[in-house]
């Protein structure tokens, strides 16, 4: 297809971003105006607004390293090398994870990854003998901090696994990424059996911090933050936010109101999309203090 004459060629054959591309007369010239076009084109229904958010969901992540995503250490779930399956099997069932960083004595010394399914064989075999974590631990893939977000999606992909244990500079643990953490940056919140609709909206990501739809109704996160957030003043918890800035807030941007942190993780120049809300210390949050979740 001609650089000078985007309707060249066979046009049940084009890609999407060619499609997009078609109408328009100019090229954007950095992410901002790209990111216009994006908007420009679901106002026009060539592309749906789901196909837009991950379009621009893949441009955020070309942005960001490892650091930017990962589970802080201080809220990896791991499970000790000399533990026997009664020790450990409570953590499993719990925490309702399907994979385990297995340690030796401390968090900088990662032994492996226990998936629990390495467990099935033995939970069905009343002649099995103790399972030992050494026999049937899989390889740890350690990666450093710096590390750019897109590439490691490629290698989650082409040598399949779905894990990785970060590092910083001096090899020390400092959390893990997995690969649901990143295309959950490009698609949003990967539903399953036990979410509800509420936890759509609103994802738990370590401590007191949330990640929030900016969409989600003041009702609901009123009724899951136990906030006094006035409904009269908008509709959504985003509204709020940009009513308090006074402005249409930049990626980046923060504002304390009635004691959270909102932090705007994705907007462009007319909408909120995201936010990373931090709930005050000692805060009950859907029946729990935010520090003990």
């Amino acid at each position: 297809m001609s650089d000078d004459n985007p309707h060249s060629g066979n046009g049940s054959s084009k890609t999407l971003m060619e499609k997009i591309v078609q109408v328009f007369t100019g090229e954007p010239k950095n992410k901002e105006e790209l990111v216009e076009v994006l908007n420009d084109a679901q106002d026009r229904d060539l592309i749906k607004p789901a196909t837009k958010q991950m379009l621009e969901g893949v441009l955020e992540v070309s942005d960001m390293r490892v650091r930017d995503i990962m589970i802080p250490r201080s809220h990896m779930v791991t499970i000790d090398i000399e533990q026997s399956v009664s020790e450990f099997l409570p953590t499993v069932l719990e925490s309702a994870h399907s994979r385990f960083p297995v340690i030796n004595d401390d968090i900088d010394h990662i032994e492996g990854v226990l998936l629990a399914k390495d467990l099935l064989a033995y939970g069905f075999n009343a002649d099995a003998a103790e399972v030992s974590l050494k026999d049937i631990i899989r390889p740890a893939i350690i990666i450093p901090e710096s590390k750019k977000v897109e590439p490691l999606l490629k290698e989650f992909r082409q040598q399949r696994y779905h894990m990785a244990v970060v590092v910083d500079e001096y090899g020390g643990v400092s959390g893990l990424v997995t690969i649901e953490d990143i295309l959950e940056l490009i698609v949003g919140e990967i539903e399953d059996e036990h979410d509800d609709m509420l936890e759509r909206e609103i994802r738990h990501l370590s401590g007191n911090v949330y990640q929030v739809k900016a969409l989600t109704e003041i009702d609901n996160f009123n009724e899951y933050f136990n906030a006094g957030f006035n409904e009269e003043e908008a509709d959504t918890i985003g509204g709020i936010v940009i009513h308090q800035f006074g402005h249409m807030p930049n990626r980046g941007e923060s504002i304390n109101i009635l004691g959270f942190e909102f932090k705007v993780v994705s907007a462009d120049k007319r909408r909120i999309q995201q936010l990373q809300v931090a709930v005050p210390k000692d805060h009950e949050v859907n029946g729990k203090l935010a520090d003990d979740r």
